[in-house]
């Protein structure tokens, strides 16, 4: 770790193309092996069903907490390089993909830049990123309020734990 302060974020992983549990899995290796990041925390696995472009396969999806010393934006580019490295392609908002990393919270800090909006800013919407991140942070609060308490308050209708337990990420493939 740099000498900077150790930040918690977390981070939501998902995919529906390919094998999504090895590319999530190899995405939290690669991030773990940095010098920067150390991963405290993993979700089981989750199938869930489509969200905003409902013609497309289910995702996997999971979350996970990390201690880091990188900023904000130097932690997104980690993320971003990790999801490069396994052939991550951007076509369409929404649409099918391999892999996708997402910073969710970075400490109790808000940014606001270009291309990074923490925390996420559709995050208390979505069943499929607050299912997972209550499952190892119930207690974190965003905006005001606790996240077992926002899940809690939004559909979680069509989601399934896998029986993965939480150290699927850690076996190799």
């Amino acid at each position: 770790m740099s000498e900077q302060r150790e930040i918690i974020a977390y981070l939501s992983l998902g995919g529906n193309l390919g094998d999504p549990a090895a590319s999530m899995a190899e995405a939290l290796r690669m991030l773990d092996a940095d010098a920067g990041i150390r991963v405290i925390a993993v979700s089981s696995l989750y199938r869930t069903p489509p969200w905003g472009k409902l013609d497309q396969p289910d995702f996997l999806n999971a979350a996970a907490g990390i201690a880091t010393g990188h900023a904000p934006r130097e932690l997104l580019e980690r993320c971003l390089e990790a999801e490069r490295k396994l052939k991550r392609v951007r076509k369409e908002r929404w649409g099918p993909r391999l892999i996708d990393v997402d910073i969710l919270t970075y400490g109790n800090e808000a940014i606001s830049e270009a291309g990074l909006d923490v925390p996420h800013p559709r995050m208390l919407e979505r069943a499929f990123v607050l299912v997972p991140l209550a499952e190892i942070a119930p207690d974190a609060v965003v905006a005001g309020k606790r996240i077992a308490d926002r899940l809690a308050a939004i559909d979680a209708a069509g989601i399934e734990k896998l029986p993965s337990g939480q150290d699927w990420w850690k076996s190799s493939r």
